[in-house]
């Protein structure tokens, strides 16, 4: 046993070391290297791994981890304000598509219970693949991103219902009329018995009791756990948090992702947040990518060879009819035509959700062994195929689709080749090009967003279409020729891959990069790009400039306070740069940096009150100042 063991963990990793980069080397997602990593290992192939439920079993805690990461960059006043996309896009996805589906599968001779069944089993879509796709390209604050996260919170809900309609359906299916009454009456009396009240009240009683525990306990137990500064204690808190949330929910028949992301929501103010999302983030991705090689052992050769055509129909089928149901909702929520598309092709496979309802399905006799390792098929197929659709959107259908008349300017090769280059043209991306361009310099702009193309297009702003992460974007713009390249893209970790592939490949051009926060600063720093500004750090500084001024400083004593915390701020950056891998020095010099700063703001109040003092100023009113 610990032998096939020892080998099937070897299998696993070395045909994803071999297939993974593979596929990010010619283009393609890290997915396909994933699903074909599973192929190949698979049942169905050399057969190194048999015991795909167990991999199955494991890998799917990845999705579980992944939807604890993404309540945590959601403030549940944030989920207040996704009510109408969870109510009117993601209930109104799930029916539509069911009915749709449904009645497709009907025509096909099935009968109406097991039709409903089917209907309803791939109306599910991956929150895996899309929320995957969804974070890798930083758009989880967007439109498409949180209407991805509101469908797919929706579906999750929607599992346990559809698990506990199945039996009802199956007792509908060809049964004495006796026996169906005897159901109906069971079904009836569950409803009405004091038990049937246990399960709401069950629900209720734990999120109340979350909601405590996470204020006032476990945000206490991590700050103890924080002053020990045991590394691997805080890892082991982080991962048993996302356990609990998850065995939560589960003992209560509801999904284990769905608990785990109202945990994350809980936690999602938390001082520690970002220290959970560091210590889970390496857990998550592969587990991730282990739930996707799961999916490629899943496909069954023998099933598409038996019948190839009624296979890849299935697939089209299925693909089409969800892109067309989300491609509609997405248009009645008067979103952008880029993000329309986008979503469409994000939620257009079948889900990991199907495989379950597809298996309890067949164990309760509403589908045979073939119809359910048939549908099993065009599910893991479906699902292979959204990373090809998704690149098919990056390379032909958003360029496409962005312009409006004429030959689409994303579609044309760059043909500008100034001495500044700008990668991404969102609200940070404008004001450093206005600013720029107010002083004479021309600029060529690259985003890699349709609907922002289509929009800056109307007021008379030429950006071209690109992923400022390929080189051959970067080549096509003339990085080789240019003076510098503004990095101001959202995501920290695509800023830096980005700075890191300028670095290597244009050593000569000055690199002016947007910075996420202090860490990332310093990330920056590391790679060699010393002009870079923190997103917030300005705006803030600004604020409480204008605050003191408000409180009744002079404009002059405000400026200069702000203008001495600006100094002393930047002194703090460079000295921590060097401590930045000793958390206790590190920790021990923002300390000091603090008190020497609260020092030197007093000497200068103290400063200003004696000039008030011998002006005679000091008892008159303070006035906010006007800007």
């Amino acid at each position: 046993m610990e032998g096939n063991l020892l080998l099937a963990v070897f299998a696993l990793l070395a045909a994803t070391v071999a297939l993974v980069p593979l596929a990010r080397w010619a283009g393609l997602s890290s997915v396909l290297g994933y699903l074909a990593a599973g192929v190949l290992i698979g049942p169905f192939a050399l057969g190194l791994v048999s015991d795909t439920e167990f991999i199955q079993e494991i890998a799917d805690f990845g999705i579980v981890m992944m939807l604890f990461l993404i309540g945590l960059e959601l403030h549940p006043t944030d989920l207040w304000r996704m009510r109408k996309q969870v109510l009117g896009l993601g209930l109104t996805q799930l029916v539509a598509t069911t009915i749709v589906l449904t009645a497709i599968v009907l025509v096909l001779g099935f009968s109406w219970q097991a039709a409903l069944i089917i209907g309803m089993a791939l109306s599910m879509s991956s929150t895996a693949i899309a929320m995957q796709t969804v974070s890798q390209r930083s758009i989880s604050k967007t439109d498409t991103g949180r209407a991805s996260l509101a469908v797919l919170l929706v579906q999750d809900v929607a599992v346990i219902p559809i698990l506990a309609a199945i039996p009802l359906l199956v007792l509908m299916t060809g049964s004495p009329v006796d026996a169906i009454a005897e159901g109906a009456a069971e079904v009836a009396a569950d409803a009405t018995s004091p038990a049937g009240w246990i399960l709401p009240a069950s629900i209720v009683g734990m999120f109340v009791a979350a909601l405590f525990g996470s204020r006032y306990v476990i945000r206490p137990l991590m700050h103890f756990v924080a002053l020990t500064h045991a590394r691997e204690a805080f890892t082991a808190l982080a991962l048993l948090l996302v356990v609990g949330a998850a065995l939560g929910t589960s003992a209560l028949g509801m999904s284990p992702a769905l608990g785990a992301f109202i945990g994350g929501v809980l936690l999602a103010d938390s001082e520690y947040r970002h220290e959970l999302e560091g210590n889970l983030a390496p857990f998550k991705d592969l587990l991730l990518g282990l739930f996707f090689i799961s999916v490629g052992m899943s496909i069954d050769f023998s099933v598409i060879t038996q019948s190839p055509l009624v296979v890849l129909a299935l697939v089209v089928t299925l693909i089409g009819v969800k892109m067309a149901v989300l491609f509609v909702l997405a248009t009645f929520f008067k979103m952008h035509l880029g993000d329309r598309l986008l979503i469409a092709i994000l939620l257009s496979q079948a889900g990991e959700f199907a495989f379950v309802i597809l298996q309890f399905a067949q164990n309760s006799r509403a589908l045979s062994q073939y119809e359910n390792d048939l549908l099993t098929v065009v599910v893991a197929l479906s699902m292979a195929a959204t990373p090809l659709l998704l690149l098919g959107f990056d390379r032909i259908w958003a360029p496409r689709h962005h312009a409006r008349g004429g030959t689409p300017a994303a579609q044309q090769p760059i043909d500008e080749k100034h001495k500044v280059i700008v990668l991404g043209y969102g609200r940070f991306g404008q004001i450093v090009t206005r600013m720029l361009r107010a002083q004479g310099f021309e600029m060529t702009l690259i985003d890699d967003d349709p609907a922002q193309i289509e929009l800056v297009k109307r007021f008379g702003v030429k950006v071209f279409y690109g992923d400022g992460a390929r080189l051959d974007i970067l080549r096509a713009a003339g990085a080789a020729e240019a003076r510098m390249i503004v990095i101001a893209v959202a995501g920290g970790e695509r800023i830096l891959n980005i700075a890191e592939l300028i670095r290597r490949h244009f050593p000569h051009v000055i690199v002016a990069a947007r910075a996420t926060d202090r860490s990332h600063a310093h990330d920056l720093m590391a790679l060699g790009v010393t002009v870079f500004e923190r997103e917030t750090f300005r705006s803030a500084l600004s604020l409480g400039e204008k605050a003191l001024k408000a409180l009744g400083y002079t404009p002059d004593a405000a400026r200069r306070l702000a203008a001495a915390f600006e100094a002393h701020d930047s002194r703090l950056l460079e000295e921590s740069y060097h401590l930045r891998h000793d958390q206790d020095a590190y920790v021990g010099l923002v300390r000091r940096s603090a008190e020497m700063l609260d020092a030197v703001m007093r000497a200068d109040r103290e400063t200003v009150h004696i000039a008030e003092l011998e002006d005679g100023d000091i008892d008159k009113p303070a006035k906010p100042a006007s800007d």
